[in-house]
């Protein structure tokens, strides 16, 4: 926490102190630390731990589909007899309609129980894509900054070549050719080797200059580059991010059509549509307890990234196998009171090339008259020198902690504000569509039921609709009324009661 305290616009978040907060365990169950140290399969199997959580309320989740599913089947085979026996009473006492109270309860039971945990899901969606916004933009800030980075860095190391090779030209061609011309006059001459001496230091000097940068990566290799590239990190994060953006949206579209096509069959009372939609959720809710797996390793880790990353940058090989740990320190905190380490370096070459110009103007002043043909050569040496300090100047300005580490903040801010927003989003959307299908896979054998029922009474129906001259009440009548009275079956019911036909006798009673 001391190495985050200096750094310059950043703090930990809340989220990223109560995830770092976090216990820890291994497999055997022994207490970790929370140090983000990838590497170490320590570290690796407390996020394993963590991750099994999700695996363990898949079990639960499945446990209670399948009791759900047991009592259903359980209580479909134990009351048919006794529906088949009480239908018709049920009907006379519920007028005729088809549907007992108790019936009645339980599909709407079934209906409501369906419509909020399609609710739920639809809620958890609208999570899901606000969660899946907040990471992309997160993500795309952190590339952004290390595109940045990596632009300084690549301006810093053709700087640092151009003024190489405009000294060295300086070096072989010019100083040479006036070496030769002052041959005869020994203080133009000692004048002109200083001027090679000093060229050839600050040569050594920039030569020397390395921020550690990784050569390129050939696209035909897999391997990491090491050191840590920002150019290769961004182009990786960029690849990776847009496979995991359109992997949330397409398991986002499917949430969303299942429960769409749900509603559908509802509605439509269609079970064929129902069974497809099952499948389909059983499918979505084991995507969403693995996503929710992955995500909570991911967010737990990045929160251990998050709370202090300049130790971890500072201890990674990736970072300072060729870069000293000092070039790091200053430009990870950017002090006011510390010294830039290429403090030193820059001096040394701005005295060189001060140095210079001063040998020159001698040169200009007391050699040219004696030796005019060292004009040409002289002047192609101040023109080579006046490139080479605009381009020093230029390198001074970038070598400045001030740009490096404000790319580096800004990274910071991309994945642990944005991204680990995002994540604990995505992480809610997991959660509260695992629950939503749960509830969903238990109530659809209810529907599945009730529309069996329908089914069949609307069959009866049909059938008995092919009379023309029988309704299906009447017929109910005609079969109580013979229960009671045992009427011969040439009585006819005239509204009141039964009267024999041709007479006009009032109705029997």
């Amino acid at each position: 926490m001391a190495a985050i305290a200096i750094v310059p616009n950043y703090t930990p978040s809340l989220w990223v102190r109560l995830c770092h907060a976090i216990p820890r365990l291994d497999l055997t169950l022994q207490t970790r630390d929370s140090v983000f140290t990838p590497d170490s399969w320590e570290y690796q199997q407390t996020l394993l731990v963590l991750s099994s959580f999700s695996a363990i309320a898949l079990v639960l989740s499945l446990l209670v589909v399948l009791s759900f599913l047991i009592h259903y089947c359980c209580c479909h085979c134990g009351d048919g007899g006794r529906d088949a026996e009480e239908e018709e009473e049920d009907d006379d006492a519920s007028g005729g309609h088809g549907y007992n109270g108790r019936k009645g309860h339980d599909i709407c039971c079934v209906t409501w129980v369906s419509v909020a945990a399609l609710t739920l899901c639809c809620v958890a969606i609208g999570i899901g894509f606000y969660g899946n916004s907040e990471a992309n933009d997160g993500m795309y800030q952190l590339t952004s900054s290390l595109l940045t980075a990596n632009y300084t860095l690549a301006s810093i190391d053709l700087l640092v070549s151009d003024t190489v090779a405009g000294l060295q030209q300086s070096v072989s061609g010019p100083l040479t050719s006036m070496e030769d011309l002052f041959g005869g006059h020994k203080p133009a001459l000692v004048a002109t080797r200083s001027c090679r001496r000093l060229s050839e230091r600050v040569v050594s000097l920039l030569s020397n200059l390395t921020l550690g940068r990784a050569p390129t990566l050939n696209p035909s290799s897999n391997s990491i580059p090491v050191p840590f590239s920002p150019g290769w990190a961004a182009n990786t994060l960029m690849v990776n991010e847009d496979y995991r953006w359109l992997s949330y949206v397409l398991l986002l579209l499917l949430d969303l059509l299942v429960c769409f096509f749900i509603l559908l069959g509802l509605a439509k009372q269609a079970r064929w549509l129902l069974v497809l939609m099952t499948v389909l959720a059983w499918l979505a809710l084991f995507l969403s307890w693995g996503s929710l797996g992955l995500e909570t390793a991911t967010v737990v880790a990045l929160s251990d990234f998050c709370f202090d990353p300049n130790t971890f940058v500072l201890n990674s090989t990736h970072f300072n196998s060729k870069t000293s740990t000092e070039v790091l320190d200053y430009y990870l905190t950017c002090s006011r009171r510390m010294n830039s380490p290429f403090q030193q370096l820059l001096t040394q070459s701005q005295r060189a090339l001060s140095s210079i110009h001063s040998h020159l103007s001698t040169l200009e002043r007391d050699a040219l008259s004696r030796f005019p043909k060292a004009e040409k050569s002289l002047r192609e040496v101040q023109q080579i020198l006046n490139a080479t300090e605009g381009n020093f100047h230029q390198l001074v300005a970038l070598l400045n902690c001030r740009g490096l580490n404000k790319d580096y903040v800004d990274s910071l801010k991309g994945l642990c504000y944005d991204g680990m927003e995002g994540l604990l989003y995505l992480s809610l959307y997991s959660f509260l569509s695992a629950l939503a299908f749960t509830a969903i896979l238990c109530s659809l054998p209810g529907a599945w039921r009730s529309f069996h029922s329908d089914s069949e009474e609307y069959e009866d129906s049909d059938s008995e609709s092919e009379d023309p001259f029988t309704s299906h009440q009447a017929r109910r009548q005609m079969v109580s009324g013979s229960q009671r009275g045992a009427l011969p079956p040439f009585y006819s019911y005239q509204g009141a009661g039964w009267t024999p036909p041709f007479s006009s006798a009032p109705p029997l009673p």
